[in-house]
């Protein structure tokens, strides 16, 4: 006898990276029912991670080809697959719960859907976020925090990559938009999450996000620093997309400020803060604004490095400028490939398994 279509969409999306596992409470297959329709988690399982046309899937599968396009260009549209378009071509492939269904449901988010999201994140994301130890974030500081005396390479320069980008698209914040639904928001800026490339084409093809210009990024880049959010994005070379994050609604940031995560398990930290003892006033103005409290004030102020994301929020509220980033002797740099990642991901779950 056939599993049901939603219990075998959850054992596929638990084969991600970041998996979807099960839960005493079944809140992950209530999920999926407000997310798919029935046959839309059947047509789901048969995606690969690799993209493929509608044809190659049909023919691997046994599907009619013009109905399984018209069914995947719907879900595609609705963010429960993802889609990119090529020489005038759709390819289609899986995408997991998170980064990907949970984000693009960023314009269906109700007050049900976000209260399924929460006790979701709390009875099954958190034990799956703290088995993974190779972080799927990396931090990327803006340019007037860094050091000036340091040689970056390309994929260090935030701005720089942010100006090459052939397409650029912003939408708002799931996590915060989960989190005001539910009657505990914050006041940090709405529309955040910055995408590119690939990714940006895909939300300003489905309209889960508008496209803009390298300028707008720049500045909304500049609002999400003033407002002390930190600016984490995929954990390799290339440039995919820039998440705001807040402490207090974010998934990866919040496990970290207030859950008790090793910060490894989410975010690469590239940079530290380090504190010019001449310079500082011990002034206390660094203190609350550490999203990690990674800093404390004796004589003068003092960075716990193994706290510290090297996110540079405290550099930008230091009066006498005696804070600035600089690139860890120890760093992990970024993977070369998204893919890379998920995979070395996938085989630090299965060693911890062993």
């Amino acid at each position: 006898m056939l599993k049901d279509p939603y219990e075998r969409l959850r054992e596929f999306l638990d084969q991600f990276p970041i998996g979807f596992p099960k839960t005493d409470s079944g809140v992950e297959i209530k999920i999926l029912k407000r997310l798919f329709t029935k046959e839309q988690a059947e047509i789901a399982t048969l995606l690969s991670p690799i993209p493929e046309e509608a044809a190659q899937i049909a023919v691997r599968t046994g599907r009619d080809e013009a109905e399984l396009s018209e069914k995947l260009e719907h879900m595609a549209d609705i963010g429960l697959v993802f889609r990119m378009r090529r020489k005038g071509k759709s390819l289609f492939n899986a995408t997991p719960f998170m980064i990907g269904l949970y984000e693009y449901s960023v314009k269906r988010i109700d007050k049900e859907l976000a209260g399924l999201f929460k006790e979701y994140y709390d009875t099954g994301l958190l034990d799956e976020f703290s088995s993974v130890k190779v972080p799927g974030f990396k931090v990327i500081p803006v340019a007037q925090h860094l050091a000036v005396d340091m040689v970056l390479e390309p994929f260090h320069k935030l701005e720089g990559k942010i100006q090459e980008a052939r397409k650029i698209a912003v939408t708002d914040c799931v996590c915060r938009k989960e989190a005001q639904l539910l009657g505990h928001g914050c006041e940090h800026p709405m529309e955040a999450c910055l995408s590119f490339g690939i990714a940006a084409e895909y939300y300003i093809d489905s309209g889960l996000g508008r496209e803009i210009t390298a300028d707008e990024a720049l500045r909304i880049l500049k609002e999400a620093d003033e407002s002390g959010l930190v600016h984490a994005g995929a954990n390799s070379k290339h440039l995919s997309n820039i998440c705001n994050c807040c402490p207090c609604c974010c998934a990866g940031l919040k496990a970290v400020a207030s859950k008790g995560h090793d910060k490894r398990s989410h975010f690469n930290a590239l940079y530290e803060a380090i504190i010019d003892e001449e310079d500082c006033t011990s002034c206390e103005a660094c203190l609350e604004r550490c999203p990690v409290e990674a800093i404390y004030v004796e004589e003068t102020a003092i960075t716990d490095r193994d706290k510290c994301l090297g996110c540079g929020l405290c550099a930008s509220v230091c009066p006498s400028e005696a804070i600035s980033l600089h690139l860890r002797p120890d760093r992990e740099e970024p993977f070369d490939r998204v893919i890379d990642m998920g995979m070395a991901i996938l085989e630090s779950k299965k060693k911890r398994a062993n």
